[in-house]
């Protein structure tokens, strides 16, 4: 007699997990639709800090809870891939109603908006890594708050690249305590909070000391 078994279970369980990539994958379009053309209504239409904290700082939100809600790293590169280039599309296509078509909306510039989908995609990506429990899920948590302390440094220091003298104090500030508040949630135990904000610290030091020198010609870099 031929007693082939079929667990149901775990077809059920097969079926779930695909339906929740689905979902996920919808949610990252939509979320990176919703998220670019709301940048674009409230551009210019406020006071300056809104669009200061918006640009990049609610695009780094949505590709973190992207990449932290993934079902593997290559899901995680996939959807926060996707929830970017939404992003962009929908920020470039309201830009073009208000009549101000301009591929370089999000991130001020061609460099500036390169180097925010590789910031979008890159934290994506960590942020799934910080659901390990162990010393790579810190030291992802880690770099997470060292790219977001890094960009607040860059951008409150007149001088450096994106330097704006309306970003501090105010606008730094909130964004440096929410910084800290993502390494925070990131991890579980007080332990690996710990190692992670002394990694952010360590890995932004580090970054601005070397953004310093290309500043100020001590490290010759050709642009």
């Amino acid at each position: 007699m031929n007693n082939t078994a079929i667990d149901y279970a775990d077809l059920a369980e097969y079926d779930r997990r695909q339906s929740a990539i689905e979902r996920h994958l919808v949610a990252a379009f939509l979320g990176g639709l919703v998220v670019g053309l709301a940048g674009m209504l409230v551009s210019g239409r406020g006071p300056g800090w809104i669009d200061q904290l918006y640009d990049p700082y609610v695009y780094l939100a949505l590709s973190l809870g992207v990449g932290v809600s993934a079902s593997g790293f290559g899901w995680a590169l996939l959807t926060t891939f996707l929830a970017a280039v939404s992003t962009l599309v929908a920020a470039i296509g309201a830009s073009a109603v208000r009549g101000d078509l301009a591929f370089d909306i999000i991130g001020g510039s061609a460099a500036g908006l390169n180097w925010t989908l590789a910031l979008l995609v890159g934290l994506g990506l960590l942020a799934y890594v910080t659901r390990r429990d162990d010393a790579w899920g810190d030291l992802a948590a880690g770099a997470v708050g060292a790219a977001l302390i890094a960009d607040i440094v860059d951008r409150a220091t007149p001088g450096f690249i994106d330097g704006e003298r309306s970003f501090w104090p105010m606008p730094a500030l909130a964004v440096g305590l929410a910084a800290v508040g993502v390494v925070l949630a990131l991890r579980r135990s007080t332990r690996s909070r710990i190692r992670s904000l002394a990694l952010s610290a360590v890995f932004s030091g580090l970054f601005v000391t070397g953004l310093a020198g290309f500043v100020a010609g001590w490290i010759p870099l050709a642009v």
